[in-house]
């Protein structure tokens, strides 16, 4: 049997306060009005949102301001360049590459060492314009794994090479390095990579895995749950890939996810991170789709492989009600799943937002807006995320964590809010 707890934070994303607290409501996400900004914009050229996150897992108290500066550095290099003009899958490439630059999260410097104590990395990046995807797995020797992603992406939108040949939006390992330093992106040394806290952690797990096996030749249930209980502790239980969502003036979306992947994983072994529909995902909308939707996920690899959480999280917003859509879809087609009936715990946890173009009450017909509706949901222990609009001063940070009492991977939490981008430049067709 799963249970499941849930908070709701409604924000408006001009508030003062830097980090809100969450109250538990009875109603889960009632009908939201949309929201009137209480002060004035701070550039009406300006319109765009974006949202990350630094993990599904566990955050300890002790870095939970290194998590909360990292995930405001994100948001701020991505509004930066949503205020530039850039369009969407640009500003969601800004603050992929500043999760990635932190030794505090498990992506791009810092990552996770795997067995063979080397580092590989695995990213994905979708725009919801064009429908293009771009991914790497197991990747060496690259700092930012997610510009080799994007790169592949737009090469792809240029259309097919030489000869009439296909051009690719996955590729692994040696191969997806070579083709990185060719179109221009700079290696760099494996051992520059891994910071300090990867190197313990590395050799702590190394040390453990051997004491075990010359003290466990059998394995047991008993045993398994030794190692659940301690794995906070040890910090083999953060599994914190990073990702992030972003809309743009225009109401483009794109989505993108960065991972180390599993802590002293097998060589080669690539995560959801880089594999299509499980790590991120991203629509415009379409005629069968009255929303926009953008998510990117967190948690373990294999659980969001086999459900392919990203994309099934993407078509349950095009539901009504958003937050009962996201709240089915990680009970039915996550913690409850078929394809992880084997499982005793669902690790994972996800982004989402979806927007649509909405008529500003206003008078003035030259006045439109895009709504957009945000949230997250985990069934880790917690979950560290981001927010900022365009229009204001500084971004907003929360840690999301279950509920006393809940079980994680058997428990979710669910949060969000809900904010108007107005565009007094553009009129309402």
């Amino acid at each position: 049997m799963w249970r499941y707890a849930f908070e709701v934070m409604e924000t408006l994303l001009n508030a003062s306060e830097d980090d809100q607290a969450s109250p538990a409501l009875t109603n889960p996400w009632p009908k939201i009005p949309i929201p009137k900004p209480d002060t004035p914009v701070r550039n009406d050229q300006a319109v765009g949102f974006v949202l990350v996150h630094a993990g599904a897992g566990y955050h300890s108290e002790s870095k939970a301001k290194e998590y909360k500066h990292v995930c405001k550095r994100a948001c701020q290099r991505a509004v930066d360049r949503l205020r530039a003009g850039a369009l969407a899958v640009d500003a969601v490439t800004a603050a992929l590459v500043e999760l990635e630059d932190s030794p505090f999260t498990n992506a791009g410097m810092g990552s996770n060492l795997n067995l063979s104590g080397k580092i590989e990395c695995d990213a994905s990046i979708m725009d919801g314009r064009s429908l293009h995807y771009g991914a790497v797995g197991a990747i060496s020797g690259i700092k930012n794994p997610v510009l080799v992603a994007n790169r592949l992406l737009s090469e792809a939108q240029k259309g097919k090479l030489s000869a009439g040949r296909i051009p690719p939006c996955f590729l692994v390992g040696e191969g997806a390095h070579d083709w990185a330093m060719s179109h221009g992106i700079p290696p760099c040394p494996s051992e520059k990579m891994a910071s300090k806290f990867s190197l313990s952690a590395y050799k702590r797990n190394k040390r453990k895995m051997e004491l075990a096996e010359k003290a466990e030749p059998g394995f047991n249930h008993q045993t398994k749950k030794k190692r659940q209980s301690s794995e906070n502790e040890n910090g083999s239980g953060l599994l914190d890939t990073v990702g992030a969502i972003v809309v743009d003036r225009d109401g483009n979306v794109a989505a993108a996810v960065s991972s180390g992947g599993l802590a002293m994983k097998h060589p080669g072994r690539v995560g959801q991170a880089a594999h299509h529909a499980c790590g991120c995902w991203a629509e415009n909308t379409r005629t069968q789709n009255p929303y926009s939707t953008a998510v990117s996920t967190s948690g373990c690899g294999e659980h969001l492989i086999r459900t392919m959480l990203a994309r099934e999280c993407s078509t349950a917003m095009q539901c009504d009600d958003a937050h009962q859509a996201l709240l089915e879809a990680m009970q039915n087609k996550f913690i409850s799943s078929p394809f992880l009936a084997s499982e005793d715990r669902v690790l994972g946890g996800v982004i989402v937002l979806r927007c649509s173009r909405c008529s500003d009450s206003q008078p003035s017909s030259d006045i439109q807006a895009i709504l957009v509706e945000f949230l997250w949901s985990h069934t880790t222990e917690s979950m560290c995320v981001g927010y900022m609009s365009a229009q204001d001063g500084k971004a907003k940070t929360h840690i999301s964590r279950l509920p006393p009492g809940a079980v994680a991977g058997r428990s979710l939490a669910i949060e969000g809010g809900v904010c108007r981008l107005v565009d007094t430049t553009a009129a309402i067709d």
